[in-house]
This record gives C-alpha cells, sequence and structure tokens, in this order.
C-alpha cells in the first residue's frame, strides 16, 4: 500500500513486512500487548479494566516518550486481522470493560475492516490515540468506535514542532475531535462506564502550564458543557530523548498541577484530574507480547 493515513502523508510503501513512513510500520498491524489495563480513567477502565491493545509504531516524535521500545523502536508482533480478532476475543472473556485500541492510527485501514464484525462480547470500542488524525479516515471509523479517546497535547504550532516534531498538530488534531465529536455527539454513561462519546486528554508538559490552559479553554469554547469528559494528566516522566530539550528534565511540580487544576474547575469542565502519585516508570505496561 502507499500510506497517506495521517497528517503526514507520506505516500510511503508499506507492504506486509516492511514499511518505509514515518511510522515505519508495516501494513499488517503490528502488536506489542493486548492485556486487562487498570490505570486508565475509571470509567474506561471500570473495575476489571480496559481490554488494552498496545499497538507500535507512532505517527507522532514526541520526544518525552514512554513507550518509546514501541512506537519508535517497532518492538512488537505482526498480526492478521483474525489473530488480532482472536485477542479482542480473548480480552473480551477475561471481562474487560471495553476493547481499547492503543495508538492505532497507522493501522485504521485493517482496523476498520476487522471493527466490522460483531464486537465480542458486545464491548464498546475505545479509540485511544494522539490526536494527529486526518477527518477523512476517521470516517472510515464511524458507527465502529464507541468512544474517542484522543489527546490534545498542544494548541501552540511552535511547541508541537519542538517537543512531536508536527508544527501541523494543533490543527489537525483539533479538526479530528471534531469529527470524533460529530460520530458520537454527547457523552453517554451506563454503571459508571463511557459507552459513547468524547473523552480529551492532556498531558502536562514542565513549565507548560500557561499551554495547559490554553487547551482547556478550546476545549470549553469548543463544546457544550458537560457534551465532552476532560482528563487533565500528571503522570509526566523524564524519559526518553530530552538532550535538546532541556527544560523537560525534571518531573511535573506540585505547584504547576494545582494551577492546572483550579484553572479546570474554574472553567467548570467536567472529568478527571490525575495525581503525582501516577508518575513513575513503574506505571508504564510491559511490553512484552502478553496477550499475543
Amino acid at each position: 500500500m502507499i500510506c497517506n493515513l495521517c497528517p503526514r502523508r507520506c505516500g510511503a510503501l508499506r507492504d506486509q513486512a516492511h514499511g518505509e513512513g514515518f511510522c515505519g510500520m508495516p501494513a499488517l498491524p503490528v502488536c506489542a500487548r493486548a492485556a486487562l489495563h487498570l490505570w486508565e480513567e475509571p470509567c474506561i477502565s471500570g473495575t476489571a479494566g480496559a481490554g488494552t491493545v498496545f499497538f507500535s509504531g507512532c505517527t507522532l516524535g514526541c520526544v518525552f516518550c514512554q513507550n518509546r521500545s514501541i512506537s519508535r523502536e517497532n518492538f512488537g508482533k505482526p498480526l492478521t486481522a483474525d489473530e488480532l480478532y482472536a485477542a479482542f476475543q480473548r480480552l473480551a472473556s477475561h471481562g474487560a470493560s471495553c476493547i481499547e485500541l492503543v495508538t492505532p492510527t497507522q493501522f485504521t485501514h485493517v482496523l476498520s475492516r476487522v471493527l466490522e464484525r460483531p464486537v465480542p462480547g458486545g464491548l464498546p470500542v475505545v479509540w485511544n490515540s494522539g490526536g494527529y488524525e486526518r477527518t477523512e479516515i476517521l470516517r472510515a471509523l464511524d458507527g465502529k468506535v464507541h468512544v474517542y479517546l484522543p489527546d490534545l497535547k498542544y494548541v501552540t504550532p511552535a511547541l508541537a514542532e519542538r517537543y512531536s516534531g508536527a508544527a501541523d498538530y494543533p490543527q489537525a488534531a483539533q479538526a479530528a475531535i471534531g469529527e470524533m465529536y460529530r460520530q458520537r455527539g454527547p457523552i453517554r454513561m451506563e454503571d459508571g462506564l463511557l459507552k459513547s462519546g468524547v473523552l480529551i486528554r492532556h498531558l502536562i508538559l514542565p513549565g507548560q502550564v500557561k499551554e495547559a490552559q490554553r487547551v482547556m479553554d478550546w476545549v470549553a469554547e469548543s463544546f457544550p458543557p458537560g457534551a465532552v469528559l476532560f482528563s487533565l494528566m500528571a503522570q509526566y516522566t523524564p524519559v526518553g530523548r530530552l538532550d535538546g530539550t532541556p527544560e523537560l528534565c525534571r518531573p511535573l511540580r506540585p505547584s504547576e498541577l494545582r494551577s492546572a487544576r483550579e484553572y479546570m474547575e474554574n472553567l467548570g469542565l467536567a472529568g478527571y484530574v490525575q495525581e503525582l502519585d501516577a508518575v513513575g516508570e513503574g506505571f508504564i505496561p510491559a511490553f512484552d507480547l502478553t496477550g499475543l
């Protein structure tokens, strides 16, 4: 295939075994883990855990990435569509609250077909992405994905370029989130679980409380009150390739989280605030082909 799935539009050749694009992925989905995951927001994980499938490769180049072994170093196992569906079935049989697809954008061409099959257990499908999507490609998921869980990392192009190598990220992510909301509409909860809708995440970076505030402003201005959920994340851990960004070589300060939390509360955004006790490499999943 000639790939133009993400906003980079590499036009790269991807065959069953190799890929020449930015993400480095072949046409077959590559996965690193499929297991119950309890560390998502409560409305996603529930009590049993989300049935989470971690895909390898990424369309972004975040210097602070915690999952670098799979996002840039391409660790993982190629799966056919049937093998991927079988992983969904196993997760459902283990009591998963949902089928959660993590960093799936580069495999949308396969996932859109897999999701034409009945979802095991009638579970909601959660699309957990960095937000760097093309609206035209997202339309292939309309009616197949129940919950969108995108990041909104930045609204300032210069920051997006410096930290993720994608100056067009704000424009692309804002358009993508708008398309996600068009598809699913206001959130729908059932027994404490999010069954349909959009939950927007933002990871506070060291020294970037003002950017977090700008992100929250955009969310508050773009959607009716309570129509989407917002998750303010504080789990930043100084790992990755930070030599060129020394300002990121420290953890988040309690005062930074406090300021961002107060701003979120004053805006009246519904959702979640992550505490600093979720920080550390111990919260990074083991990418060891579990469940595959």
